[in-house]
């Protein structure tokens, strides 16, 4: 199988995933669209699954994936949660990241209703944490 090609649940991911966001039919539903466009935009490989599907949680939850997760998209009564798989390693120069931030791996970006994301900032984390996946997945040469 291609790298990074979509797996048979992944293709089911991307319904699933417009789903979500039409059945919050509010600002976490424009909060979460909204990301999800500036995610394919700075990635277009990024290949969109849905994990952790529960009956308590039955659509899942949203998950970009490069070479591993990229980060995750929870919706919350107050907020939409991206939380990135690796993000303690990533520079954040922006300062996006504003919670999850004593964790010694994740870290998240917890957007509130009022709340602008910098568009290019944000871009340049979605592509600071794909390189930092292909970094991990690349295997070393035997001499």
């Amino acid at each position: 199988m291609k790298k990074n090609a979509p797996t048979p649940q992944a293709e089911d991911a991307p319904r699933l995933i417009d789903a979500r966001i039409k059945g919050l039919g509010d600002w976490r539903g424009r909060a979460l669209a909204r990301v999800r466009a500036l995610i394919k935009e700075a990635d277009p490989g990024i290949v969109e699954t849905v994990k952790w599907r529960k009956p308590s949680n039955p659509m899942g939850v949203p998950v970009w994936e490069h070479d591993g997760i990229v980060c995750t998209g929870e919706t919350y009564k107050a907020a939409v949660k991206l939380t990135f798989a690796h993000g303690a390693a990533l520079p954040d120069p922006a300062r996006l990241f504003n919670a999850g931030l004593d964790g010694g791996t994740r870290r998240a970006i917890d957007i509130r209703e009022t709340a602008k994301i910098g568009e290019k900032a944000f871009k340049a984390l979605i592509r600071a944490a794909v390189a930092l996946n292909a970094a991990r997945t690349k295997k070393p040469k035997k001499a």
